[in-house]
């Protein structure tokens, strides 16, 4: 009679609580059980001194549910941080988009109030080749199309290659 009031006593204090709060509220729990526990032994004349939870051990599937639930918020978590990555990857692509549009319209505005911009990427791009091909222990042997100096040749009569002012004699 006694284990069977017990284990009565015990499943119905525990029921009150959650998994975390039964380990924070050790004393609180042990309390209320001494109490119950006091009220229903009364009648077969036994005092009970104290109660101590010593030891709190969940079933595997309690166990297996908890692990689960771990799981599911690690995934959960993982999932909100490569949505938080896509949405900066997206940002970030849209600025670099815009940032390149702004160089385009720079550039193409440039090359129209100063078609000598087009000569001077010419000569720009002919200086790194040659550094690149400086730096080797071959010979090789380029024309002008190799070294792009042709580079917009044919594309617009505004920008085909003229001479120089300065290289322009006067007819006056």
């Amino acid at each position: 009679m006694l284990p069977s009031i017990v284990n009565e006593v015990l499943k119905s204090v525990v029921a009150q609580y959650n998994s975390q709060s039964l380990l924070t509220q050790r004393e609180q729990v042990s309390q209320k059980i001494k109490m119950n526990m006091s009220q229903r032994l009364k009648d077969f004349n036994i005092v009970l001194d104290d109660v101590s939870i010593v030891s709190l051990t969940y079933g595997t599937e309690f166990t297996k549910a908890i692990e689960d639930k771990q799981i599911a918020q690690q995934k959960a978590e993982r999932a909100k941080f490569l949505v938080e990555r896509a949405i900066q990857d997206k940002k970030s692509t849209l600025i670099k988009a815009s940032g390149e549009a702004m160089s385009a319209e720079f550039f193409g505005k440039a090359m129209s109030d100063n078609p000598a911009y087009i000569d001077l990427k010419r000569i720009e791009a002919a200086r790194e080749i040659a550094k690149m091909l400086g730096q080797t222990r071959g010979k090789i042997y380029l024309d002008s199309d190799s070294l792009l100096l042709n580079l917009t040749q044919g594309l617009d009569k505004n920008l085909e290659k003229k001479p120089p002012s300065w290289m322009v004699q006067d007819k006056n």
